[in-house]
This record gives C-alpha cells, sequence and structure tokens, in this order.
C-alpha cells in the first residue's frame, strides 16, 4: 500500500502547477511515515491537490475544449465537425475520460492529506490552514464533478486498494450536501487573501464566494432548492464587507508594453480603460488579489525549466496567420492559434455606439499578419461593423514580457473568481431575495461603469440601469454576467442554472447557420460556428459518465439520460 502512496505523492510534487509551490525545492522522501513528518511535507502535499486543476485536463482545456462552445464563441475551425468543441462526442472521449480522471485524482490527493493532516509535528495553525485548503478543493472537485456529470461516486477517504474503485454513484442532493460541508469548514480555517498575497492559494474570501456559486447554481436547475438564494446572498455580503476586494479602477493608458505601446482605434488614448488592465496584468504576471481574487497559476515558456503552461493568448486569443516555423515573430507579438471566436449575439449584446469599451477588448478590433521572409507582424484594423469572426481576444500575447515565448502555450494564468463576479452573484441573489433594491441596482452598475471607462462610485445616466422589475432585472442579469465574465468559463453552468442551455444554444447555432457569407457584416463564411449550437438537445446538460469508469466500476450501472 505504501507504494500506491508514494507514487501519487511523488507526482504531485513533480508536476505541481502553483508557483510558489513549484519555487519550493523537492526534498527525497521514500516511505509515506518519512513524507508526513514535517510541514515542508505537507506543503508539497498540498501542492499535488491543486495540481489537477491546472492539467491539459481540466483549466488547461476550459477555454479551448469544455467551454468552446457557447451563445458567447464558438471552435474556429470549419473541419471540427467532432468532439466537445461541437458537442458530438460518446462516453469514450478521451476529453471527458481525462476530465473525470483528473478531478478525482485531486480528490484522492485531498483525501490522502486529509486522512494524514496530523501526522507531522507543526505549529498548529498552519496545519489547520492547509486542512482548510484541502477541505476546499475537494469540495471543489466535486462541484466541478457534480454540475458536469450529475449524480457521481463520493470518495471520502484515501483508495488505498483496487477494490475501492468499486463505488456507486451518490444522487446530485448529497454530492453537494458534501460539497457545502467541505467548503463551509474550510471557511473558518483557511487565511485571508490580505495574509497569502497571491492569488493561487485559496483564501477565507475565496471559499465565501465559491460558495456562494454554489448555492446559485443549487438555486437553480435541477436541484431549483431556491432557499439557497439567500446562502449565496449571504456569502457574498461577507466577501463585500470583508474590504479585502475591489474593481480594479487603474489602467496605464499610455504605457509602453514590452516594446509596444497600443491604442485600439475604437477607445480613446484618455479613457478609463481598468477592465482591459486586469487581462494585461495576467499576461504580465502582475497580481491584483483586490479584483482577481483567485487564478489557475501556469507558469515558463518551457526555456527556463518550467512546463506549467496553459492555453490563454496562444491556443485562445489573436490568431497569426500565417504560421512560420521558429519565427521571432514569436517573441513579438507572440503567435497564437485563435481557436475560439465571438458570436454575433456576444457583440451585440454591448452598447450599440460603443461606449462600453468591454467589447472591442473581448472581440478584437485588429488582426495580426506576418511576412516569414521579413519576419515582420502587420496589424490590420477590422471594420467596426463585422459581428462575424472577431477572435476573442481577452488576453493578448504582446502584453507577455518573459521571453522567449513558447509557440503553443503562455504562462497566463486562468481567473476562476473575479470580484466583479462577486457584485454579480450579489445582485441576482439580492434580487431574487428581496427584488431589485438600491443595492442591487448598485453593485450591477458598478460593474457596468467600469465597463464604460466611468468611475465605479459615481451614478451615471450612459451607463446605470434603473426601473427595473425583478423579471427585467434578473435578464439584466443574465446579459450582464456574458458581457463581464465571457470566455472564463462560467457560461455553460449558468445557462444551464437558468434553463435556457438547450434553447439558447439551438438558437444560436441557428443564428450562426443563417450568418452572411459576406459583406459589412462578417470576416468571411462563418456558418459552420453553428455546428455546436444545433448539435445541443437535452443531453448535453451533462456529460456521460467515462466508458472506461464504468468498465472498471460495475458498481455504476447506468449512464446519464441520453448517452
Amino acid at each position: 500500500m505504501k507504494k500506491i502512496y508514494v507514487l501519487l505523492v511523488l507526482v504531485a510534487i513533480a508536476s505541481s502547477s502553483c508557483k510558489k509551490f513549484l519555487d519550493t525545492e523537492p526534498t527525497d522522501k521514500i516511505a509515506l511515515e518519512q513524507y508526513y513528518t514535517d510541514e515542508t511535507g505537507l506543503t508539497q502535499a498540498l501542492a499535488g491537490v491543486y495540481d489537477p486543476l491546472g492539467s491539459g485536463n481540466v483549466y488547461g482545456n476550459l477555454p479551448n475544449g469544455f467551454e468552446a462552445c457557447t451563445d458567447e464563441g464558438y471552435y474556429a475551425r470549419s473541419g471540427q465537425v467532432t468532439g466537445i468543441q461541437v458537442f458530438n462526442f460518446d462516453p469514450s472521449n478521451t476529453n471527458v475520460t481525462g476530465l473525470w480522471t483528473d478531478l478525482y485524482t485531486g480528490i484522492n490527493r485531498a483525501n490522502d492529506l486529509i486522512a494524514h493532516i496530523d501526522v507531522p509535528q507543526m505549529d498548529e495553525g498552519k496545519r489547520q490552514i492547509i486542512l482548510g485548503e484541502a477541505l476546499f478543493l475537494r469540495g471543489y472537485y466535486y462541484f466541478m464533478l457534480v454540475t458536469r456529470f450529475g449524480d457521481v461516486p463520493l470518495r471520502l477517504a484515501p483508495t488505498t486498494s483496487p477494490n475501492g474503485v468499486q463505488l456507486a454513484r451518490s444522487k446530485t442532493a448529497d454530492v453537494y450536501a458534501q460539497i457545502l460541508k467541505d467548503m463551509t469548514t474550510a471557511e473558518t480555517k483557511v487565511a485571508t487573501s490580505t495574509a497569502i498575497g497571491y492569488p493561487s492559494r485559496v483564501s477565507k474570501t475565496v471559499v465565501q464566494g465559491i460558495l456562494a456559486r454554489v448555492c446559485l447554481q443549487m438555486a437553480g436547475y435541477p436541484l431549483n432548492d431556491t432557499g439557497k438564494y439567500a446562502d449565496a446572498l449571504a456569502w457574498t455580503k461577507k466577501v463585500i464587507s470583508s474590504g479585502e476586494h475591489a474593481l480594479n479602477t487603474t489602467f496605464s493608458s499610455d504605457a509602453t508594453f514590452n516594446g509596444f505601446n497600443e491604442t485600439l482605434p475604437s477607445v480613446p488614448a484618455n479613457s478609463n480603460n481598468a477592465y482591459r488592465q486586469i487581462f494585461i496584468n495576467a499576461a504580465q504576471e502582475v497580481y491584483n488579489t483586490k479584483e482577481s481574487m483567485w487564478e489557475i497559476e501556469f507558469k515558463g515558456n518551457r526555456a527556463d525549466g518550467y512546463f506549467d503552461l496553459g492555453p490563454l493568448g496562444s491556443q485562445v486569443g489573436i490568431t497569426m496567420t500565417p504560421s512560420a516555423a521558429n519565427s521571432p515573430l514569436y517573441n513579438y507579438p507572440g503567435y497564437c492559434y485563435g481557436f475560439i471566436k465571438g458570436t454575433a449575439r456576444l457583440f451585440n449584446k454591448y452598447d450599440a455606439t460603443g461606449k462600453d469599451l468591454r467589447r472591442d477588448w473581448v472581440l478584437t478590433t485588429y488582426t495580426w499578419t506576418v511576412n516569414n521572409t521579413t519576419n515582420t507582424a502587420t496589424k490590420t484594423a477590422i471594420a467596426k461593423t463585422v459581428q462575424y469572426g472577431r477572435d476573442m481576444a481577452k488576453w493578448r500575447r504582446e502584453y507577455e514580457l518573459l521571453t522567449p515565448k513558447d509557440k503553443n502555450q503562455t504562462g497566463i494564468n486562468f481567473p476562476v473568481l473575479r470580484y466583479a463576479d462577486i457584485l454579480l452573484m450579489f445582485a441576482e441573489a439580492e434580487n431574487q431575495v428581496n427584488g431589485p433594491t438600491a443595492e442591487a441596482f448598485d453593485a450591477i452598475n458598478q460593474v457596468r461603469r467600469r465597463g464604460y471607462g466611468l468611475p465605479v462610485a459615481a451614478a451615471s445616466a450612459v451607463a446605470d440601469l434603473t426601473g427595473l422589475n425583478k423579471a427585467t432585472f434578473q435578464q439584466a442579469i443574465e446579459d450582464e454576467r456574458m458581457r463581464e465574465l465571457c470566455f472564463e468559463g462560467l457560461r455553460r453552468m449558468d445557462l444551464i442554472r437558468w434553463n435556457k442551455f438547450v434553447s439558447t444554444m439551438n438558437s444560436v447555432g441557428a443564428e450562426m447557420g443563417a450568418a452572411p457569407t459576406s459583406g459589412a457584416l462578417t470576416s468571411g463564411n462563418q456558418q459552420y460556428g453553428g455546428l455546436g449550437g444545433k448539435n445541443v438537445t437535452a443531453r448535453n446538460l451533462l456529460f456521460p459518465i467515462p466508458s472506461l469508469e464504468m468498465a472498471s466500476n460495475k458498481l455504476i450501472t447506468e449512464n446519464n439520460p441520453g448517452w
């Protein structure tokens, strides 16, 4: 049995994707009892619990895989007619299998750490912080499982033998009950954001914010436990009242990034476009825990010995065409495949006059064309009328500072929880519990004012919403979440909890399928972008239980509906 534990621990140390943990020198530990003897060993085990979050099957595959097709965007390859990107796959799909496997890897590592938390002789306060993080992460892995697979096996103890894999599925409500138990316990133990100082480790307000997200999911489809709106409201109030977080309101409009001074045609030089600064910071590995509360850390460029890289900016971002082997242009502006384009529906959700500055950051206003002979790159503006065919452009490689740049991946962190989301969750929960109060309007309007480049604390006739009833305020929240949080891995879950996923996907699929093939509204024929939406049926509310799992775990006797 010890060999099983040791293997898990050593893999955890070797593959950790958290920068602060990666900077820790590994220690030689050859048996379980030796491993859990001190704080260093326990911390390294915790790094192993975090590790699956950054895998190529979880957040390393979220933006251009599992979340590639929503009403926000589509997979920008006309030849992609099968796979998770277009909702045409079966239970043997390797991406689905990898997601299931890696999430349970995180759970098993958490279970192992929790079971041995009292072994080391160490400071008790630090022990409780590590325990809190492990409990939260176990709950979060189950949250990712239950929202994607529904009823799943609940494993709450280390797997110590092959027979341990035989476990029946628990009901969705029971899985959520365990998630709440783990996370609420964790909330009393973990450190504050201020004490931690960086966003890759879970803080008290992160736990509170994710608990709000969990409660909102429970309040909606399929559980429809509407009492959880009050709980979501209480958790968001805790984050807001902590004083630890705020919207980013600064922007270096005249700054030069990596030798390139960018001025977008539709953004006045003196505008306060603090929204895009969030993503510039991410490209430059600048922490702002006030706004960006929890991030999945990616690190390195392979040339520096670190291989924990992710897809933001390189796989999803502004396309560089054509490709060139070993081109110096990989360093500036930086190569990108441009796997995701935004829908016309997303484009048209923003203010039509361009006053909402987020649109022209989220959806590119230019293209990169390279000359492989002269090794030069040309930036060409896209006409303002174009609604179809714009690249998703939140994360842009020209702002990266680390060189040489890897062609295929970057060290840009994935944002799991931002303070803007806290405000929008608060507004939604407040509206559901008390109606569209002044506090609910203030929360959504703070987010909107920042999007319009205006002071967040001052009322604005241009940006502010007023006079809405409960139903129209809810619709405004749904639209605002799309504008603010698009491509951050939340839209599919939102549409499902609002019980709008199938109808929304079918309608956006039809829209894209009927898109103009030429003219002022499009950059080219984008009708293929409707394939995924048209493929969606009720079975896509959940992923299938992987064939591999069903073959090895005989206590799972049937798959999800439609699979």
